[in-house]
């Protein structure tokens, strides 16, 4: 009996050690996204060069390159005032939406007037930056890269993957917003 509760005691403790942690079936080296990196850096560059040989055949109008990496021109100034959309203001514009060959994927017609508040709602990445440059009554067009359009999804419609884009923005209207006093 001894024997058999010896055998029993040892068979326990030797089947007892600590959990062994699973080792991974293959490592990732990381390549994937390193080559990821290097096709989206490509095709910014193939971009940015096509808007620059754009604006250099557009040599009339006066180009501005923003923070954000867009380019834009103004058609309409607003000199009477120095006011720019902010947070939670809400803005009232138009906008169209073409390829940078000029080709209308949507008009100002097929969106319509849009009212917008300043970084509350969902709009493409370039186009919110565009509202902020903008004063009211002023009108500017935009030439995106297609990392501040709609990227590598498109917009499931007309726009497809990876489409640079240019649109004309009119802000028709600012109302600031009000600012909450606290009783």
């Amino acid at each position: 009996m001894k024997t058999r509760f010896g055998a029993i005691l040892l068979l326990l403790v030797l089947s007892c050690s600590g959990p062994e942690p699973r080792r991974p079936v293959q490592t990732k080296s990381g390549s994937f996204f390193k080559a990821s990196i290097e096709r989206s850096k490509k095709l910014l560059q193939q971009e940015e060069e096509k808007i620059q040989e754009i604006i250099k055949t557009d040599s009339l109008k006066h180009y501005s390159h923003t923070a954000s990496g867009s380019w834009y021109h103004y058609l309409v100034v607003n000199d009477s005032t120095d006011y720019t959309p902010k947070t939670d203001d809400l803005v009232v514009l138009t906008y169209n939406l073409l390829t940078l060959e000029n080709d209308t994927l949507y008009s100002k017609e097929d969106i319509g007037i849009l009212s917008y508040k300043v970084d509350k709602q969902e709009l493409f990445i370039g186009l919110r930056h565009a509202i902020k440059l903008l004063k009211e009554g002023e009108k500017a067009t935009f030439l995106f890269p297609s990392s501040l359009g709609f990227g590598i999804h498109g917009d499931g419609d007309k726009i497809g993957i990876n489409v640079p884009l240019k649109s004309t923005v009119e802000l028709l209207k600012i109302e600031k917003q009000q600012l909450k006093l606290d009783d």
